[in-house]
């Protein structure tokens, strides 16, 4: 029998990043939504252009840029038109705001610790695309989103297609989780071939349009291993029970397998904006602007095995998964310093999964931490990144 879904109240937006990826095909939903959604908080990290334009456009009560002098130009420019947030505590106080019942949490890096659990303590539902939140600090941020009954839904693609695949189902009845991935751009490749490949290289994702960040993680495939942690948390399973398999296509975006040996798989185009909705949306599905996917042309799937040697911030990825504690906030922390500074032409690429492994190396893991343990690992481990790097420049000269 079809159900029919009570009509869904409009949420008021507060968009945490709105001029990166996720942010902008977020705003691309509203426009398509106008009557759904409204947007009350926009905040950026130094896009001060974009984040202006954006003002203009969607009339928002507060807007934040962390990189404060900016926002002081901002704000002369606004003339109190809008309120101007500024700084790490702007961040915080837009994922507060007292008008936004909806945080889409699009930050990227471990900056979005703070907020998201801000947004927690003001009972906010939540629109997770920040992968440090739950990699980094799962442990503290899942028991605060129990105790006080948050709504968090995941905005990856592969996360909200375990998200879509376990909609009624009995968690203990699940035997597995089965993460997809496309591969990357060097897909294939041997950790020779890898020595000398460039920025552009990296970025040029084979199938998904993405922010640099997350790219150059796909081209690692530590997202993989960042999503088996995410994976562990949303859904308390154990990593033992989480696989990655790489899907070129990117068609299938994950699957749950169950104790009677079925298996469920979300499919569809690689589009962001598909998992984005539904996070703002579920448990209602509503038209998107993307044409019907044609089986036909799509012609195969297939998979492989991932190649977790040359590859190895993947097997970096699943064993601080296995692992827990502070080692999965060290991992993220020493990935985001290496790769900041491979985006600047600093490093070559494969010493961001050498730095990486060295740093964990030399890491005494807390099984248990706080968020205070959490911060200050992920302080000593950027401080251990940079001077890893700076002894591998040294050793080739």
């Amino acid at each position: 029998m079809i159900m029919l879904m009570p009509s869904r109240p409009h949420q008021r937006l507060a968009i945490l990043g709105s001029t990166g990826s996720i942010g902008t095909q977020t705003l691309d939903i509203v426009d398509q939504h106008p009557n759904e959604f409204s947007v009350k908080v926009l905040t950026a990290n130094g896009s001060m252009e974009l984040l202006e334009k954006q003002v203009h456009q969607y009339r928002p009560e507060a807007v934040c840029l962390v990189d404060e002098t900016k926002a002081d130009a901002l704000k002369k420019k606004m003339k109190g038109s809008v309120h101007v947030l500024s700084g790490y505590a702007g961040l915080n106080e837009a994922a507060r705001w007292e008008n936004a019942d909806t945080i889409v949490q699009a930050l990227v890096g471990n900056i979005g610790m703070k907020p998201t659990i801000e947004a927690i303590h003001a009972r906010k539902k939540i629109a997770l695309a920040n992968k440090e939140t739950l990699v980094s600090a799962g442990a503290v941020v899942m028991p605060l989103v129990k105790k006080h009954h948050i709504d968090l839904t995941p905005i990856d693609s592969e996360h909200s297609a375990i998200f879509q695949c376990l909609k009624g189902e009995n968690v203990n009845e699940v035997t597995r989780l089965i993460i997809t991935c496309s591969g990357g751009p060097f897909r294939g490749k041997t950790l020779n071939q890898l020595e000398g490949v460039t920025r552009e290289q990296a970025l040029n994702h084979p199938t998904w349009k993405m922010g640099g960040k997350i790219t150059i993680d796909s081209a690692t495939l530590m997202n993989k291993g960042f999503e088996v942690n995410e994976a562990m948390w949303l859904y308390d399973i154990p990593a033992e029970k989480i696989d990655v398999v790489v899907h070129p296509q990117s068609i299938i975006h994950s699957m749950v397998e169950f104790t009677d040996g079925s298996i469920m798989a979300q499919v569809g185009h690689h589009d962001m904006r598909i998992p984005i909705q539904y996070a703002l949306t579920h448990p209602s599905h509503i038209k998107l602007n993307v044409p019907p996917f044609d089986f036909v042309k799509a012609k195969q799937f297939t998979f492989e095995q991932p190649d977790v040697k040359t590859f190895d911030c993947l097997q970096m990825g699943l064993d601080a998964a296995r692992e827990k504690g502070t080692v999965c906030c060290v991992l993220n922390a020493a990935n985001d310093t290496c790769v900041e500074s491979f985006l600047k032409n600093e490093i070559e690429f494969l010493d961001i999964q050498r730095t990486i492994r060295e740093v964990v190396s030399r890491h005494k893991n807390n099984k248990h931490p706080s968020f205070e343990d959490v911060l200050h690992a992920d302080a000593w481990a950027r401080k251990e990144a940079q001077k890893i790097m700076r002894e591998l420049k040294t050793k080739r000269k």
